[in-house]
């Protein structure tokens, strides 16, 4: 089923993030099919080239206003619907092959999609865990709660591609979503962060060449955080949970912070805590994470609340053994396949600040690498973009068998 026109949207594009990235994926993949791709978004200046140039691909910069997140957010919305209701309706005079639009899939929640992008934990539910009852009074929380409702509640028709078992249970349960609404997807993993099909010698080059560009001494450990959104994924607890670290340890042990966010309060967490100078800071993102990744001894991902974290098992097929927290939708990777450790709920300082060391010193290391590696030969970790755009044509096919049967409703019962 080639020819179809894909609406993509999304409230911010920046390159390192692991939303924006399944973004390019899917856009790749859709154009890769013959079918046409048109993204709004309030910016895509910082876009790769490549892909802005690729035959059928459009990027729009779509103006939003307002004075705090969420009514820009809210204002993003309002304005893309506008933008595209001339295309997204059969009956307007304007609808043309190369104007119409056969599907809008959104990466954010909001109002008026045929398909969202689950990668986004469950709000409200988050909300209850860990904010205030007068939190829910603030207009930030009414304004996602109902753009989160006008794609989860009942009776909405949007199709959720969901990332993460656990929060679809969530989402289920505080909305109501309906079970045939939704669709559990593959992990998707790039090859490039998947350790299968290297040889030795090509690992010992990359490995080599992550430890060069860290600038990291033969005898040095490396630990890894990685991940855009450094509040939400905890780099504060890894901060502690490095600090605790015994002497010797920590002084032949660095920590690399890599993803793109403000890493200023986090750099003052790390004087007080005295380990700032063991610290490599990467605040702006990295391009090199395969040799990072390649580098190093150990990750750890304490998060307060993670949707399914790709990181973990872009660790764990490297062969790189793990440190998340029980509330990630991947850790149950973590101990299905034995690849590292598991910080349980509810958190602990003290608990991962212990396995923090059992990370980097354990003598089961090497097992945990083993069965990392072990699981990259498998063919399951890369089906995400594959799965995603299988679902946004059945879904496109599905809407003109519909359409087909309310306009000639007796030649359909007879088909």
């Amino acid at each position: 089923m080639s020819g179809l026109s894909f609406a993509f949207v999304l409230f911010k594009y920046f390159p390192h993030g692991g939303l924006q990235r399944d973004f390019c994926k899917f856009a790749r993949e859709a154009l890769a099919r013959g079918h046409r791709v048109t993204a709004y978004a309030p910016d895509f200046s910082a876009l790769d080239a490549e892909l802005c140039a690729t035959r059928g691909f459009e990027a729009i910069a779509v103006p939003r206003s307002g004075f705090s997140n969420h009514r820009r957010d809210r204002s993003f919305s309002q304005n893309v619907q506008r933008l595209v209701k001339s295309r997204l309706d059969p009956t307007a005079e304007a609808r043309s092959a190369d104007r119409s639009v056969d599907l809008i899939l959104g990466f954010n929640k909001m109002r008026g999609l045929d398909a969202y992008y689950a990668a986004d934990s469950c709000y409200v539910a988050k909300v209850a865990e860990q904010r205030s009852r007068l939190y829910r009074l603030l207009p930030r929380y009414r304004t996602y709660r109902s753009l989160e409702r006008a794609v989860f509640a009942r009776g909405r028709r949007a199709q959720v591609l969901a990332i993460s078992k656990r929060e679809l249970a969530r989402y289920r349960r505080l909305h109501g979503t309906e079970g045939r609404r939704t669709l559990l997807l593959p992990p998707g993993i790039e090859p490039d962060r998947i350790a299968a099909g290297r040889t030795a010698e090509q690992h010992a080059r990359l490995e080599a060449a992550g430890r060069d560009a860290l600038g990291l001494a033969p005898t040095e450990r490396l630990l890894l955080f990685l991940g855009s959104g450094f509040r939400k994924k905890g780099l504060d607890r890894a901060l502690r949970a490095f600090a605790a670290l015994p002497d010797a340890v920590r002084e032949t042990t660095r920590l690399l912070v890599a993803g793109a966010d403000n890493g200023a309060p986090f750099q003052r967490l790390a004087r007080r805590l005295g380990v700032y100078d063991r610290v490599i800071w990467s605040t702006s993102g990295r391009d090199d994470v395969p040799a990072c990744l390649a580098a190093t001894d150990g990750l750890i991902l304490p998060a307060y609340d993670e949707n399914t974290g790709t990181v973990i098992l872009e660790a764990m097929l490297g062969g790189v053994p793990v440190l998340v927290t029980e509330n990630c939708g991947y850790a149950f990777y973590v101990d299905q396949h034995e690849t590292g450790l598991v910080c349980p709920e509810p958190f602990e300082q003290t608990q991962l600040d212990a396995l923090t060391l059992r990370l980097l010193t354990d003598p089961a290391r090497e097992r945990w690498r083993a069965n990392g590696r072990a699981q990259a030969e498998q063919p399951i970790w890369s089906g995400l973009a594959t799965a995603v755009v299988d679902e946004l044509e059945r879904l496109v096919r599905d809407s003109e068998r519909e359409r087909d049967r309310v306009a000639h409703p007796v030649q359909g019962a007879a088909r």
